[in-house]
């Protein structure tokens, strides 16, 4: 029998082999003891907001524009960690993913529907990650594109032997991989030197941002690269690999505790894509190389731009960590969408070498025919595929969130209730113009 406010009854549970598999501390337990227990699900997800298709946007406002991006930066993570709260929430309170979700709400045609975009959008993603290792794997050792790019199917066999570790292995492993990446743009800024006080106030959001034609094009770019669609789904899933007390006091300590594991994670998120940009804005802009925008020129100029000799190496291995990152997490997010609107269980092998075949074909074929240039355009066009997807993934998180049938007493509130459509609001007009901006040509 279905429960009050879903269509159907619950299916199954998100990722059955690790679901409540991490036991966290009861209510004698301190602050710290529980925020330790709870830390991880952020980081998995923060990795989403750092991926190399957030590098393009961010050097290309920052080398075009300056400091004065940076408001859209955060604005973009502010909104990141609202809708993340959001779906921690679901899954705390619900027992199901984004994707169970939608499967258990909508009628079967609409929820097929919702499962082809988002599997685009995961392919998608992939096809950044893969193209952002690859163009790494250049810029390190000289493997031409194509032959860093079929490298990059091999990680299949890394997931695997990940997989059968345990799950808090896995969370290791990325927050070392983030670690990497925060060390590296840390050497990065002090490196570039920049104008503190001017990087201060690009901060502060300026008119000047929405009234720019060519400004405004650039920071819905830096907002559809920032807030990932897929990142809801697996938030939502893995956040119920804590063993969560079934009670009112339970989840409400899961949610707080999940919140603040990934609103601290988005904060390095922050970091890193403010540092891309800080890094652009001090080495290139003004100094006659505003047209800066790809990886590749952006790597090959930091170091006789800087004078830095461990400028570009440093920009590289941070692009191989974050390319290799996102990696991990775009698998289990296939996982999640995959079981939750199908309810099919695919063996991680054959669920991993299916999204990585979407992305690496088409990547392959661009980079043999068009070489550099082609898969830089091949990344933007990831991004805008993604920024399609974002209001499909984010409408039905609000909405379920919003519905006191689905969430009872942790319903959300009215003021985070309007907070939630407004964002909702701006993400879809915003994505929108974005779209057509693209497709129209003009900028």
């Amino acid at each position: 029998m279905a429960e009050p406010g879903w269509r159907h009854p619950r299916r199954g549970i998100s990722l059955s082999e690790v679901h409540g598999s991490i036991k966290v501390p009861g209510e004698g337990a301190s602050f710290w003891q529980k925020f330790r227990a709870y830390w991880g699900p952020g980081l998995l997800v923060s990795v989403g907001y750092m991926d190399p298709g957030n590098w393009a946007t961010d050097i290309a406002g920052g080398a075009k524009f300056g400091y004065t991006l940076l408001s859209v930066v955060l604005l973009s993570n502010l909104f990141a960690m609202l809708l993340q709260h959001l779906a921690v929430k679901l899954g705390v309170v619900t027992g199901r993913d984004l994707a169970q979700a939608c499967r258990d709400h909508y009628s079967k045609p609409v929820a097929m529907v919702l499962w082809v975009l988002c599997e685009i959008a995961i392919a998608a993603c992939d096809l950044a990650e893969v193209i952002g290792s690859a163009i790494a794997f250049n810029l390190l050792f000289g493997l031409p594109i194509t032959w860093g790019i079929v490298l990059t199917t091999f990680d299949v066999l890394l997931i695997l032997l990940l997989q059968s570790k345990g799950f808090k292995v896995i969370e290791s492993l990325v927050a070392a991989l983030i670690l990497t990446i925060f060390v590296c743009f840390l050497y990065e800024i002090i490196a570039s030197h920049p104008d503190w006080l001017g990087l201060a106030a690009g901060l502060v959001p300026r008119a000047v941002v929405v009234t720019n034609p060519a400004m405004l094009y650039v920071a819905i770019g830096i907002l559809g690269a920032t807030v990932m669609p897929h990142n809801l789904y697996l938030h939502s899933a893995i956040v119920q690999v804590r063993q969560i007390e079934p009670t009112e006091t339970g989840k409400r300590s899961a949610i707080k505790f999940a919140t603040i594991d990934s609103t601290t994670a988005l904060g390095l998120a922050f970091f890193v894509n403010a540092a891309i940009l800080v890094t652009a804005a001090a080495a290139f802009h003004g100094k006659g190389y505003d047209d800066v925008a790809d990886i590749a020129d952006a790597h090959k100029l930091l170091t006789p731009v800087l004078g830095a000799g461990a400028a570009s190496v440093v920009f590289a291995i941070a692009l191989l960590a974050s390319g290799q990152s996102s990696t991990l997490t775009g698998t289990l997010a296939g996982q999640v969408v995959m079981e939750g609107f199908l309810h099919i269980k695919l063996r991680p092998w054959l669920r991993r070498l299916i999204t990585r075949l979407l992305a690496v074909v088409p990547a392959f074929i661009v980079a043999l025919l068009y070489g550099e240039k082609g898969t830089g355009e091949l990344l933007v066009l990831s991004q805008v595929i993604l920024s399609l997807q974002l209001s499909f993934a984010v409408i039905p998180l609000v909405l379920f969130t919003n519905d006191k049938l689905k969430m009872g007493v942790f319903v959300n509130r009215p003021w985070l209730r309007i907070t939630a459509w407004v964002v909702a609001g701006i993400i879809l007009v915003l994505n929108a113009f974005l779209l057509y901006q693209t497709f129209a040509g003009n900028e």
